[in-house]
């Protein structure tokens, strides 16, 4: 079969995808009989496009992964390298793409952090590393952020706060608090300083309720991602730090979406002068080429199980595939500066293009993010900051939205009344003014719905 191209398109084969996939395939959190999915043919940088040759900008980056973009070759190339030389392997014996995996991944993290235990992905990073601080701690519970998402397996959706958990609530020791939110602050604030001071007041309040004795863990996604692009106000990671310390009890730090370049740094929790216990990784480590992710363990909850029996484990556990592309994503990162134009790109392009959009649209209530991690949250009144959908669903604004920017070329990943400006971290300048341009035109429709 030939490649598809934007200058080389095949409807008929699209539709032919799109017949397979709905005759077959079982989507992930959604109702089936109405599904009309996009059949992606091909994609190259920061760009898709389908059968019929319609080219998208990803500002999605699909699922905030594609951090080095689509097809980036020195990681393709590394993966086919290890195809041809060994596809794979049992965990239980050494590989040298995954010791040189875990070796590129400990040398990025805070000194002190020795050891990978290797996962499929993200929810089973964060699974492993509860059960790795139960285990250390002898205790159970585990706190996590209302505003939050950590997964779909047992304890990592019981994590997690947003309306996914509830109806997989079937693990238990899982206790929910308040995290920082000025915008909204469920606290009365007025400032960040005050926001980070009153939420850290009632997460000393919940650890005292729940008795600091019972508690194993804080989790925490260090900029909250799904749930809004929520970047700790000042001070609040180190008071979680002091809290945690003051307690027995470990965080984790849950860096699944922000991590490997989205904030402008290798790990978000770099900006904040904290550092963690437990370091949770997977998308942007290798852009999701292959499944991967982890846990980066710091040298005392390692040394739990230098005679203890760690009892976890997984088929595909640094799968050398896997491993091969994060050796090379971790390399080409560094080679071309990729997260450092993250941060240029944050700085110089969406903070202030972003920040201009919301001077000409009243439907923007308020701009946030750092790198290339952002949110629009989108109000039908700036005095009142009704949401433009409700928590937990969706609007016709917010439908017609993500039409809109679809319509122009412009892939974009929305939840409640949230717009995500999430680009990969490779996007030049000028693809970044790009999507603006297309948000620029797009949110005119969502200001239609504006009643303020």
């Amino acid at each position: 079969m030939h490649e598809v191209t934007p200058d080389s398109p095949d409807p008929a084969r699209g539709a032919a995808v799109l017949a397979a996939d709905r005759a077959h395939v079982f989507h992930s959190w959604s109702a089936q009989r109405g599904l009309s999915p996009l059949a992606i043919a091909g994609g190259q940088g920061s760009y898709v496009w389908d059968y019929e040759g319609n080219r998208y900008l990803d500002f999605s980056s699909q699922l905030v992964n594609t951090n080095i973009g689509h097809q980036h070759p020195k990681v393709i190339a590394a993966i086919a390298e290890q195809a041809a030389r060994l596809a794979t392997i049992a965990p239980q014996h050494a590989n040298e793409a995954r010791g040189q995996a875990a070796q590129r991944l400990t040398a990025l993290a805070p000194e002190g952090f020795g050891k990978v235990f290797f996962t499929n992905g993200g929810a089973d990073a964060n699974e492993n590393a509860v059960r790795m601080a139960r285990l250390h701690t002898g205790r159970r519970k585990v706190l996590s952020f209302y505003r939050s998402y950590h997964g779909n397996t047992g304890a990592a959706i019981a994590s997690t706060g947003d309306p996914r958990r509830w109806p997989n609530e079937y693990a238990t020791g899982h206790v929910h608090f308040f995290g920082p939110y000025p915008y909204r602050s469920p606290f009365w604030s007025s400032s960040p300083e005050q926001e980070s001071e009153r939420a850290l007041r009632h997460l000393e309040q919940v650890i005292e309720f729940e008795g600091p004795g019972t508690i194993a863990a804080i989790l925490i996604e260090t900029v909250v991602g799904t749930a809004g692009v929520l970047a700790p106000p000042p001070g609040y990671l180190a008071g979680v730090r002091e809290l945690a310390d003051r307690h027995g009890i470990l965080w984790i730090a849950d860096e699944v979406m922000c991590g490997f370049g989205r904030t402008g740094a290798w790990f978000a929790f770099e900006h904040y002068g904290a550092v963690t216990d437990l370091i949770t990784f997977a998308k942007g480590a290798n852009s999701g080429y292959v499944p991967a992710g982890g846990v980066i363990i710091s040298a005392p909850v390692a040394a739990t199980f230098d005679d203890r029996v760690f009892p976890g484990g997984l088929t595909y556990s640094g799968h050398p595939l896997a491993c091969a592309s994060i050796v090379a994503t971790i390399d080409a990162m560094r080679e071309e500066g990729i997260v450092e134009n993250a941060a240029m790109i944050g700085e110089r392009v969406l903070g202030p293009g972003l920040a201009e959009l919301a001077q000409r649209h009243p439907v923007v209530g308020e701009v946030r993010g750092l790198g290339v991690f952002w949110a629009l949250e989108l109000v039908r009144n700036r005095a009142t900051r009704e949401m433009l959908a409700p928590y937990g669903g969706t609007s016709q604004a917010m439908t017609e939205l993500a039409a809109a920017c679809r319509s122009r070329g412009l892939l974009t990943f929305i939840n409640f009344n949230r717009l995500h400006v999430v680009p990969p971290c490779t996007i030049t300048e000028e693809e970044a003014k790009e999507g603006l341009a297309i948000l620029d035109e797009a949110l005119a429709v969502a200001d239609a719905y504006y009643e303020g």
